[in-house]
């Protein structure tokens, strides 16, 4: 299947250039005020803590138009969602006052505890006659929804086994709350309050940007907001396409694994990706990645297409807010049925593939362009999830966090050390004062990983570790799927070490694990180790003071200074010159 998103198209209706600006940028502040809305009336840490969500506003066909960066792949699901929704019920069925849930995974673009709440919006034309002008969306993750394990499912093998599917369903029939609804909500959660709150705030959201749209078409007329929604879209396009043309054109193939399905716990699951760059397109081609995968790490296609999008749009237009017109030379071509496009009723809960697979097309992209593409990253999210029951009110408790990990050498620089995945630049890790706060977990040592950068000319950013003690019987969910294959590195560096979960760690009951369902006693401590970057360039022309820096800092031990780098190196950090240029020299084939 190839997908691509429908280049705009210019009308006799537009508007000035000015107009549209303001007009633009009041359509982003009303985004951003139904993030701020989200976050002050949700239940959930994850996402008012950590802003596990998608925002937009889009124009009447769901191209967006406006959002509030959260978890970047979002955004563009919602749009696929829209459309979805629009092409099962009918846009003339979406009444003023309406708003929808859907979370039917193969048209929403996510799993079932990813729900997209989104609101028609409606407005007076010129003429007093009410039309559709757009909508508002609002992506988050909920807390549960009757799928088969509480807190996150690893090992389903059908979609019956995921949760409760709502396919475009009124939450709110014009206007009037449908409590129908909500009381199968009520009746389907383990945690009814906090999942039905976090979904009225999603509500709110829609709400806001409904408001504030419907005030800028009061302002501006119904004619010019559309003319400028366009106008934003066109130009959209046009820096995606200027960007296109300084592109390299070619054709690279590279591919990658996540650790296993969650059934078939030994098998490696490929992601096969084939790039290829013309003057005109940019197609992301995912033919050759694995088939009959039983697990649920199959992917939604809008997911596929909502990753390869965050990839395209930091190749091209990183600097400007997205709009549905950025993507219009991006092409995705997946098999229907593989693991990069499930069909019903393919699993799909654990959306890990997604989160690896953004680097793998830029591990394709590496092989034509390694001045503009980093080393890979740690190359995961890192989740790790716990919950139980809370000693202190006897209520049930559920808390997440991700872990950063150390990003790849560049041609620039070394990676950052410990920041959060790309696939989520708008999000943030849980405080270790909220996870004590809310669970039964004790934080006993959070830091830095020394040694885990991939060496390099440039260095791969350090991974961190976390160790969660828990205080009461619990389950500690871990969500990790590239523990077995290491971050690859560019230009003759090294790879990052890669990521660990410890459960028990220096005692006899230690066990190494990635992905894991773990049910857990009083005394049980996880570790979540997260991986570094790939370096980036041959590690012995690495500046020996730049070594010494990291010896000092303690992301590099003065024996691995000596084995990668040829630096020999004090504990201070203090570089011997004369022995550092003999060992260097010493290393030289003759």
């Amino acid at each position: 299947m190839s997908t691509s998103t429908s280049s705009t198209s210019s009308t006799s209706s537009t508007t000035d250039a000015i107009t549209t600006e303001v007009i633009r940028h009041g359509l982003l502040a009303s985004a951003e005020e139904m993030a701020r809305n989200l976050c002050r009336t949700a239940y959930n840490t994850v996402v008012y803590e950590i802003h596990d969500y998608g925002i937009g506003l889009h124009d009447a066909t769901g191209d967006v138009v406006a959002d509030a960066p959260g978890i970047a792949v979002f955004t563009r699901g919602n749009d696929h969602g829209i459309k979805r929704a629009v092409e099962f019920l009918g846009a003339d069925a979406m009444k003023p006052g309406d708003v929808f849930i859907l979370n039917y995974p193969y048209w929403s673009s996510a799993h079932t505890l990813d729900p997209l709440v989104f609101a028609p919006i409606h407005a007076d034309d010129e003429d007093g006659a009410e039309q559709l002008v757009g909508f508002a969306s609002c992506r988050i993750h909920v807390l549960d929804l009757k799928q088969k394990d509480p807190g996150y499912v690893l090992d389903s093998t059908d979609a019956s086994q995921e949760g409760i599917f709502f396919p475009a369903t009124r939450l709110y029939v014009e206007g009037r709350q449908n409590d129908d609804v909500f009381n199968i909500i009520r009746f389907n959660s383990r945690m009814p309050e906090r999942t039905i709150g976090d979904i009225q705030a999603q509500v709110s959201a829609c709400v806001t940007g409904r408001r504030r749209m419907q005030e800028l078409v009061a302002k501006y007329g119904m004619t010019t907001v559309r003319a400028a929604m366009r106008a934003i879209n066109e130009h959209g396009e046009k820096l995606a396409r200027l960007a296109l043309a300084d592109l390299p054109k070619g054709t690279w193939t590279a591919h990658d694994f996540v650790d296993n399905d969650g059934i078939d716990l030994d098998r490696l699951i490929k992601m096969n990706c084939t790039v290829t760059i013309t003057d005109d397109e940019f197609v992301i081609d995912w033919t050759g990645s694995e088939t009959g995968v039983r697990g649920p790490i199959n992917l939604p296609v809008g997911q596929t297409e909502a990753f390869c999008s965050l990839v395209f749009k930091a190749m091209t237009t990183p600097d400007t807010p997205v709009v549905a017109g950025n993507f219009a030379p991006l092409r995705i071509v997946t098999e229907p049925g593989s693991v990069m496009h499930a069909v019903h009723p393919m699993p799909t809960f654990t959306l890990w593939t997604a989160l690896i697979g953004g680097e793998v097309v830029l591990k394709a992209l590496a092989q034509g362009m390694p001045d503009r593409v980093p080393a890979s990253s740690g190359g995961d999210v890192c989740s790790m999830m716990g919950l139980g029951t809370h000693p202190r009110t006897g209520e049930p408790w559920l808390e997440a966090t991700n872990e950063a990990v150390g990003f790849g050498g560049h041609a620039g620089g070394d990676g950052e050390d410990g920041i959060m995945h790309l696939s989520e630049p708008g999000c943030r890790n849980n405080p270790v004062e909220v996870l004590e706060t809310k669970s039964s977990m004790v934080i006993d040592s959070y830091g830095y990983r020394p040694d885990t950068g991939g060496p390099g000319r440039h260095r791969g950013g350090v991974g961190v570790a976390r160790s969660y003690r828990f205080t009461g019987p619990s389950t500690g969910i871990c969500l990790v799927y590239k523990t077995r294959t290491r971050p690859w590195p560019v230009a003759g560096g090294l790879p990052g070490v890669n990521n660990q979960v410890f459960l028990n760690p220096g005692t006899d009951r230690e066990v190494v694990q990635g992905g894991s369902y773990n049910h857990l006693q009083a005394g049980d401590v996880l570790v979540n180790a997260t991986g570094g970057g790939g370096g980036y360039g041959d590690p012995l022309l690495r500046e020996p003071a730049a070594v010494g820096r990291d010896v000092r800092n303690e992301f590099v031990s003065v024996g691995a200074a000596l084995r990668d780098y040829g630096v020999v190196v004090s504990a201070d950090g203090t570089v011997d010159e004369a022995a550092t240029a003999a060992e260097r020299a010493s290393r030289v084939p003759a």
